[in-house]
């Protein structure tokens, strides 16, 4: 008990052991319960399963067109259900950009609690304000540790294999790749963390004629009975 429940101390486990039917004294309790260093706080990995339905990642994907100059797709994705939940596509990612990018993606009362992001120099003052100024707590994550905003940089990876690795992008056609793909990776693919459902929960369908609807000229398929 005490190593799976490191914030319990002996007067909580003895009672657990007293209603399991062990008559033993506090003290013995005390006696064997291992001491854990430092003060008990939850890992970076707890935190982000603990809170994931209130936890929103941004990022920035670099995409190079036929022109050979950057673009720049500012990604949202949703904790909770893996939702890509906006897209934006520049030239140039300015902080004031980025700012009204967070606005229009969270409208009204939608705004999470927390907001993973790496330190990009693009996050500027007014970014950073304008979070604030909406109630999210910004949380960066440490320098050079990708794995602790795990889920946009996922879907980055995903999008690349899926998508982009076999388009060619202009900027114009890159917005509408990037609407296409996102209905499909919400409505449709099915995710290994989410028990191969779809982020926007997709209908098991047991009967019917089994349609087959091509998604960017055939790149990817949809199946569904009607």
């Amino acid at each position: 008990m005490s190593k799976e429940n490191p914030l319990w101390g002996a007067p909580r486990i003895h009672g657990e052991l007293l209603k399991l039917g062990f008559e033993i004294a506090e003290s013995t309790v005390s006696k064997y319960l291992i001491r854990h260093r430092g003060p008990p706080s939850q890992n970076w990995r707890t935190f982000l399963r603990n809170h994931a339905d209130a936890i929103a990642g941004i990022d920035l994907c670099v995409v190079p067109p036929l022109a050979f100059e950057c673009l720049f797709a500012f990604i949202v994705v949703g904790h909770g259900r893996r939702q890509l939940l906006w897209f934006a596509v520049t030239r140039h990612p300015t902080a004031e950009w980025l700012a009204q990018q967070i606005v229009e993606a969270f409208p009204w009362n939608t705004a999470p609690t927390y907001l993973v992001r790496d330190n990009d120099g693009a996050y500027g003052q007014a970014f950073t304000s304008r979070v604030r100024a909406m109630g999210i707590r910004d949380r960066p994550i440490s320098p050079r540790s990708h794995g602790q905003n795990p889920y946009v940089e996922r879907l980055i990876g995903t999008l690349r294999r899926d998508c982009l690795d076999h388009v060619l992008i202009f900027e114009r056609h890159l917005r509408r790749v990037l609407t296409f793909y996102s209905l499909y990776y919400n409505e449709t693919r099915t995710h290994l963390g989410l028990a191969k459902d779809a982020p926007l929960r997709r209908a098991v369908q047991r009967s019917g004629t089994i349609i087959i609807t091509p998604i960017l000229c055939g790149l990817h398929h949809r199946y569904a009975r009607i």
